[in-house]
């Protein structure tokens, strides 16, 4: 057996997370030995139990990878070298298995909290169009984890996303709302909470305008949603908006209230509206 593949033997046999604190004083040796048997020519199974050790690790990362405090240094290898390349869509079951062991690993790393904000936000420049694309996934738990992690990336970022990169986002999120799983409806609705936050934070408002309007439209046909936590979930998005142009959403409400089942959610909205004042 050659040295190489007696280290990827001992990665792949013997759970990382035995070595404790002791990995964050063997990250010159670990971090490129993953890179190297994380890429997507390797071996899908060894690949997807790196995976699995990997989260595992990273969920315990203070204790194990950064036990040094040293892991921001090996966080752009982690992300373009190691994680990147496996987000990309590949056809086959074995591929969007690799995707989801992949995304399990990104939200390890984005909410084990040894990440400053300015990290958090290098990740999200990164990885974020590929995130995007893995809510679309088949598999329900890389829909639901992909739309936390981008709920982490956008409370992170606050007002900061550049303007066009932010309004790519609520359109995947929207399509969310329509998902088989209700789990994954009540956090895309989470994440257009956010998403509102981070438009009501930035600069030049009026910029966001027609995009809010047609969020506006879209979240009022949910509104009307046979499930009442849905309505709920939904009710909260549009008054977290509802400062930002309240004419147009009263229009807007007003017009599709004679459409719905009931009009007391539209009613509890246009209360809503009538007593907060507009954002400015």
């Amino acid at each position: 057996m050659t040295g190489g593949a007696r280290e990827k033997a001992h990665i792949a046999g013997s759970p990382a997370t035995a070595q404790g604190p002791a990995l964050g004083q063997a990250l010159p040796h670990v971090v490129p030995t993953l890179r190297a048997c994380l890429q997507p020519s390797r071996d899908p199974q060894m690949r997807l139990k790196l995976f699995s050790i990997l989260s595992t690790v990273l969920l315990r990362a203070a204790d194990t990878i950064n036990s040094q405090g040293q892991f921001a240094s090996y966080l752009e290898t982690v992300t373009k070298d190691i994680l990147a390349p496996s987000l990309q869509w590949h056809a086959g079951r074995t591929a969007a298995a690799i995707r989801t062991a992949a995304v399990s690993c990104l939200w390890a790393l984005t909410s084990s909290e040894v990440l400053s904000a300015k990290q958090i936000r290098d990740v999200q420049e990164t990885l974020m169009p590929q995130v995007l694309t893995t809510l679309e996934e088949d598999s329900q738990m890389t829909r639901l984890i992909s739309c936390r992690i981008i709920n982490t990336f956008l409370k992170t970022s606050g007002g900061m996303t550049d303007p066009e990169k932010l309004i790519k986002i609520y359109p995947e999120l929207l399509k969310r709302l329509d998902d088989v799983s209700n789990d994954v409806r009540m956090a895309a609705a989470s994440t257009l909470v956010t998403w509102l936050q981070c438009v009501k934070g930035a600069d030049g408002k009026s910029y966001y305008q027609s995009s809010v309007q047609y969020l506006y439209r879209e979240l009022l046909v949910h509104l009307d949603d046979p499930e009442r936590a849905i309505q709920d979930a939904i009710l909260e998005v549009l008054k977290e908006g509802s400062g930002l142009f309240p004419d147009l959403l009263v229009r807007e409400t007003e017009a599709v209230i004679h459409k719905h089942r009931s009009a007391t959610y539209c009613e509890q909205l246009l209360q809503h509206v009538q007593a907060v004042p507009a954002t400015q």
